[in-house]
């Protein structure tokens, strides 16, 4: 019993309805100058029908009364819980002192209004539960006293005979007018109490609204950011793939052309066209990166740009320039069925290009490799493409990283749902990278988060000693 009166109250619910502010507030100081005029209207005007004459105390008691009364409700939305509880023993005592100044319409609707404050604006619900106990039990009391104890059915009996009623309805004059009186109450109070828990719920709904409003602004905040930097990483991982490559294809094919420039010119010549050609690529794939940029498309995600993106088409040009006088790089596309290569989605041969020319770039920034081999595998029955890059060379002396290229490879699976892994060749020297992509751009299940973590734990091939 005690527990769903709780409930019903709200004690549990863990929210405390705020303060009023300064307009709220001036707004109550009104209401009690209205309430006070009304009032004194009404009481003015019952005192001019001889009305007051039998009452107790006089017009100063009368209007002390009064004042305690509208007092309460300047206040009744600053100290709700203490209002209820005053404003409830207030008419209590003023049904017994000053009855008839109690029953006038106006002090009758400030009672309710009281009540109703205490309910709607308690912020301790569970001294509001006390506070409708107590002036409930005083109510009993108030009942006990007048009709069992007191001189209450005794006045009744007396104003009947002087009128000479007759019973003339099913239930006695006597038994209908206590029971008036206690059903008046009843509702009286019932309906000042579920009127203000009802506005209660009402604002407490309102402030689950604005939570949730509030929830939902900030999640779109957090996800407006999460969206810049990730197109801040995508941007990034575009120009460091881009630029790395060319950048290394020059700087190798320029240290070759320097060594063979006096004995083999026709192979210097060579070597500087290879420049040539990289410094061309590098910008028109630059200039075709801003251009999507510009128009705002991912080219991750459509595979589309201002010029056709990379496919696995284009490896065996990759593999020739990444091909120098010290380093042989040859590359191998094994399908399980014929063009299957051919029909893997646009965004996934992207992502396998990139992936294999920053796994060259590294190779010939870091490693002192003769040789470098690419493979790859496109499986439709398994719904994956492997790409794998192995050379025989040992770590570079004097060569440093940023670990960016591995981080870049690392994104640009996961953003399809794949992974990567990383490190030393199993049973001989050089390096391994192996990457799985879905050639539906879906996480498979299981598969990711081990391979994601490979590739997290995986040393770097310059932090690695030969």
């Amino acid at each position: 019993m005690i527990e769903a009166v709780e409930r019903w109250f709200g004690v549990d619910e863990g929210w405390r309805r705020p303060t009023p502010g300064p307009q709220e507030r001036r707004a109550d100081l009104w209401w009690a100058l209205l309430a006070l005029v009304v009032i004194a209207i009404g009481e003015e005007l019952t005192r001019s029908v001889g009305m007051l004459e039998e009452e107790r105390g006089g017009a100063w008691a009368q209007y002390a009364g009064i004042l305690s009364l509208v007092a309460m409700v300047a206040v009744r939305r600053r100290f709700p819980v203490a209002v209820a509880l005053l404003g409830g023993t207030h008419m209590i005592v003023m049904s017994l002192v000053m009855p008839t100044t109690m029953s006038q319409l106006p002090v009758q609707m400030t009672y309710f209004l009281l009540i109703f404050s205490g309910m709607a604006w308690a912020r301790n619900r569970r001294a509001l539960v006390l506070a409708i106990g107590v002036v409930l039990v005083q109510l009993v009391l108030l009942f006990a006293w007048s009709y069992a104890l007191g001189s209450g059915l005794d006045e009744i009996r007396s104003n009947l005979g002087e009128r000479d009623v007759e019973q003339v309805g099913p239930i006695p004059p006597l038994v209908a007018i206590v029971l008036f009186s206690v059903l008046g109450n009843v509702i009286f109070f019932g309906f000042a109490i579920g009127l203000g828990q009802v506005a209660w719920r009402g604002a407490l709904r309102q402030a689950q609204v604005q939570d949730q409003a509030r929830t939902i602004r900030e999640q779109t905040a957090q996800l407006t950011d999460q969206a810049v930097v990730a197109e801040r990483l995508r941007i990034a991982r575009e120009l460091h793939d881009v630029v790395a490559h060319h950048v290394s294809v020059m700087g190798v094919q320029a240290a070759a052309a320097r060594r063979v420039m006096e004995r083999d010119p026709a192979a210097a010549r060579t070597a500087l066209g290879a420049i040539e050609q990289a410094s061309r690529d590098g910008v028109g794939q630059m200039r075709d990166l801003l251009g999507t940029l510009r128009t705002g498309e991912d080219t991750e995600s459509t595979g589309a740009g201002r010029a056709p993106q990379p496919t696995l088409a284009a490896l065996p040009a990759l593999v020739e320039q990444a091909t120098t006088p010290t380093c042989a790089v040859t590359a191998e596309v094994v399908e399980s069925v014929p063009d299957a290569a051919g029909r893997v989605p646009p965004p996934v041969q992207l992502t396998a290009y990139r992936i294999v020319q920053e796994a060259l770039a590294n190779v010939r920034r870091h490693s002192t490799a003769r040789h470098a081999r690419v493979a790859v595998r496109v499986d439709e029955a398994a719904g994956t493409i492997e790409v794998e890059v192995v050379d025989d060379g040992s770590p570079r002396p004097g060569t440093s990283g940023t670990g960016l290229g591995l981080r870049g490879m690392r994104e640009r699976a996961q953003h399809l749902g794949g992974g990567v892994e990383v490190g030393r060749r199993q049973g001989g020297p050089g390096w391994r990278v192996r990457v799985w992509l879905p050639l539906d751009g879906h996480r498979p299940a299981g598969g990711t988060h081990a391979a994601t973590e490979a590739t997290a734990a995986a040393p770097t091939r310059e932090s690695v000693g030969p």
